[in-house]
C-alpha cells in the first residue's frame, strides 16, 4: 500500500485538540502523511517531512475533515415508498403497509437484487464522504430473512447489527411475546454470529420496555453490543432501557424527559440524533442544544431507509442539525465523525491523530464551515478510506 502525502491543505481538521486550535484540532497551511492505511504524522505544510509519501496529493487550498461515521442506517431492503412520503408531504394519512411493504418486497427478492441495492446506496454514501457506515437488518423479521440480511449486510461493513425486533410482522399479529420469544432465541441464533450490535425499537406500537430489555439482554448473552431505537415517536422508556442496558446509543431522542437528559449526560449512551428522518417526516426536531448544555455525547447520522429517512447525505444531516437544532458547525461536524465513532465505539475512525485511520474528506471549499453554508451542494471533492481512494471527483473532471 503505497504511503499518501496530503499537502496544501487550506483547513485540516483533526478532531484531536492537541494537533491544532480547539475544539477540533484545526490546522491550517497543514499536510498530512498516510502509510499503510493510517494517519502517520499532520502539521504544517511548512514542515513536511522531506521525501516523505510515495505519492503526493495536493489539495489546492481545500479544506479536509475526517470521513464521516454513518452509526445508523438500513441500507439492505428491496422496493419503493415514494407514494407513501408523496402521501404524506400532501398531509394525508399514509395506510399502504410502511415497514411491512418493505418486509413483503424484501422477502421477495433475490440475493443479487439486494446486494445491487446496497451497492448503489454505499457508492452514493462514499460520493457523500461517508467511510464508515453501520448496517442493520430488521426487514426479514423470520429466522431465515434476517440472517440473509445480516450476511448481505456485512458485505458493505463490518459495524452490522441484528434488528429482529424492529416490528411485529403480520404473522405474529396480536402475540408480540410469542415473537420476541422467536428474536431471543431461534433468529438470535441464527443471526448472532453474523452480528457486532442487537438494536430493538422500544416504542408504542413495537416494543415495550420488558420486551426491548429482553431482546437486547438476549443479545448480550451471544456477546452482542446494544443499541436502541428510542423516543422518536413521543415520551417513553426507551433511553432508559438503552443506557440500563449500557447501550453504546440511544438513537432518535426526538421526545425526551428532563430525567432522560440527565442520564444519557451521566452515561456513555451517545445520543444519536437523525434530523433527515424529522424533515422527511414533518415531525418535530431533537433538541440537540439541551443534550449538549447536560454534557451529553451526541452522534449525527442518516438513519437511510425507504420510508422515513431515504438519504445517504452525511452533508445534508449536518446542514440540517445547525439551521434546524440549533448546532454550532463546529459541533455538527464532531457529531458526524468522532461522535459517530463514539456510537459505535470505535476510537480508529472519525479523527485524523496519527494512528487513525487514513479516513478523509476533500471538500470543494476552503473550510468546513460550507458543509451547512452551502446545503444541497455537492462539495465532497473526494473521500478515502484507509488510505486508499473510493470516490474522487478531481479525477473525474
Amino acid at each position: 500500500m503505497a504511503s499518501l502525502l496530503f499537502r496544501h491543505v487550506g483547513e485540516l481538521v483533526t478532531n484531536d485538540p492537541g494537533s491544532g486550535d480547539a475544539p477540533l484540532g484545526v490546522v491550517r497551511d497543514a499536510a498530512l502523511l498516510a502509510s499503510t492505511g493510517r494517519v502517520a504524522w499532520v502539521g504544517p505544510d511548512t514542515a513536511a517531512p522531506e521525501g516523505a509519501g510515495d505519492e503526493v496529493v495536493d489539495v489546492g487550498g481545500r479544506a479536509v475533515v475526517p470521513g464521516f461515521v454513518d452509526s445508523h442506517t438500513h441500507l439492505v431492503f428491496a422496493g419503493d415508498r415514494a407514494p407513501e412520503f408523496a402521501a404524506r408531504m400532501a398531509g394525508r394519512p399514509y395506510t399502504a403497509g410502511g415497514i411491512a411493504s418493505t418486509v413483503a418486497a424484501t422477502r421477495a427478492a433475490s440475493d443479487a437484487e439486494l446486494a445491487a441495492g446496497r451497492d448503489r446506496r454505499v457508492r452514493e454514501a462514499r460520493r457523500s464522504g461517508t467511510t464508515t457506515l453501520e448496517c442493520k437488518s430488521g426487514y426479514g423479521l423470520d429466522v431465515a430473512h434476517e440472517a440473509r440480511l445480516l450476511e448481505l449486510a456485512r458485505g458493505a461493513t463490518p459495524e452490522t447489527t441484528f434488528l429482529g425486533a424492529h416490528v411485529v410482522p403480520e404473522e405474529y399479529a396480536g402475540r408480540p411475546d410469542e415473537y420476541v420469544d422467536l428474536v431471543c432465541g431461534a433468529m438470535l441464533d441464527a443471526c448472532a454470529p453474523l452480528a457486532r450490535w442487537v438494536d430493538v425499537f422500544c416504542e408504542r406500537g413495537a416494543f415495550d420496555a420488558d420486551q426491548a430489555a429482553a431482546v437486547l439482554s438476549a443479545g448480550a448473552a451471544r456477546g452482542l453490543g446494544a443499541r436502541v431505537h428510542a423516543n422518536q415517536l413521543g415520551h417513553g422508556p426507551g433511553v432508559r432501557v438503552a443506557v440500563e442496558a449500557g447501550a453504546a446509543s440511544a438513537d432518535h431522542c426526538t421526545h425526551l424527559s428532563d430525567g432522560d437528559v440527565d442520564l444519557l449526560a451521566s452515561s456513555r449512551t451517545v445520543a444519536t440524533l437523525l434530523p433527515a428522518c424529522d424533515f422527511s417526516t414533518r415531525s418535530a426536531y431533537p433538541d440537540a442544544r439541551r443534550l449538549l448544555d447536560a454534557g451529553a455525547v451526541v452522534a449525527l447520522a442518516t438513519d437511510c431507509n425507504p420510508g422515513t429517512s431515504y438519504t445517504t447525505s452525511m452533508p445534508l444531516c449536518i446542514a440540517l442539525a445547525v439551521r434546524e437544532m440549533h448546532m454550532t458547525p463546529e459541533e455538527a461536524l464532531w457529531a458526524a465523525t468522532a461522535g459517530g465513532a463514539a456510537a459505535l465505539r470505535r476510537e480508529d475512525v472519525g479523527h485524523l491523530a496519527p494512528g487513525a485511520r487514513a479516513d478523509l474528506v476533500v471538500l470543494d471549499a476552503p473550510s468546513f464551515v460550507h458543509l451547512a453554508y452551502r446545503p444541497g451542494v455537492p462539495l465532497v471533492a473526494a473521500t478515502w478510506k484507509d488510505g486508499e481512494p473510493v470516490h474522487d471527483e478531481r479525477r473525474a473532471t
